[in-house]
């Protein structure tokens, strides 16, 4: 990987602490992985870097609900944070902020990599928009390239496997935030049905309640539920109380919810894997 670009995770952005720590952790490990990797390529022995340490030159993450201002310690990669909405800025003023200290650091260009896992209006829609607000501004500066969202690599579906394999039931439900885009619910379904699930969205149809009803009418005793998010937060959590509820309709079925994807070496592999592909 080129010293020579830099690079910037975004998400959608959040009040919630949680998520905040949460990119702060895969931030850090984003930042050792970018080291390493240059390390190796440049025959570098490098210094252990400290769970501790600030950003240096090379990388820009954003994600949800939380942006810093990355510092420049020039032993390592550039990792920053910053997100869609809910930050003091908009998004597009956020990276040419970074653009601008990512050019100083002799970075050529940005590319930005959407931690989102649907293809939704934020990722058809807002980011391109954004991005392009962005470019306006930084002219010739640095060129800014948008690479494929999160959830638009095929090897999420592993990760989600192993996702299942801490989970007990006799059926299974895949649930995301759900978007009323078209062709959106057809690829949440393709997901669900490699994993060999049925899909349910928090926001539209098919709800939770409607799936869980039919599984359990078909006999099932015990159901697990993936939740097809990032990390823990507002929405999770509102999750674990409708269960709650639909324990008390279906008292016969014992459901099982899982935990959001969270952060893991698994998630920085597959952020990784999409910068190398473009």
């Amino acid at each position: 990987m080129s010293p020579s670009s830099a690079y910037l995770l975004i998400s959608h952005g959040s009040h919630d602490l949680r998520p905040q720590r949460a990119m702060e952790q895969l931030a850090q490990l984003l930042r050792i992985r970018l080291a390493s990797q240059e390390a190796r390529a440049t025959e570098i022995i490098l210094p252990k870097i400290s769970p501790q340490g600030s950003s240096g030159d090379g990388d820009l993450l954003t994600a949800n609900g939380f942006s810093s201002q990355p510092s420049t310690v020039n032993s390592q990669p550039l990792v920053g944070t910053a997100t869609l909405e809910l930050a003091d800025i908009p998004l597009h003023e956020q990276i040419v902020r970074f653009a601008q200290l990512a050019k100083g650091a002799g970075c050529k260009e940005l590319k930005l990599l959407p931690l989102f896992l649907l293809r939704g209006v934020h990722v058809m829609e807002d980011i391109p928009w954004q991005v392009s607000l962005a470019q306006q501004k930084l002219g010739s500066e640095i060129v800014i390239h948008l690479l494929p969202h999160l959830g638009s690599n095929p090897a999420l579906v592993r990760l989600l496997t192993n996702q299942w394999a801490k989970l007990d039931g006799d059926a299974k439900i895949l649930l995301s935030h759900g978007t009323s885009r078209p062709g959106v619910q057809e690829e949440t379904g393709a997901v669900a049905n490699q994993l060999g699930a049925v899909a349910a969205d928090w926001s539209v149809q098919p709800s939770l309640w409607e799936q869980v009803s039919i599984i359990a009418n078909s006999g099932a005793k015990r159901i697990a539920i993936l939740a097809y998010f990032l990390f823990e937060g507002r929405i999770t959590d509102a999750i674990a109380q409708m269960l709650l509820e639909i324990q008390q309709k279906f008292p016969q079925v014992q459901l099982n919810l899982g935990k959001p994807i969270g952060v893991s070496e698994a998630l920085v592999d597959l952020i990784m894997d999409g910068i190398r592909q473009q």
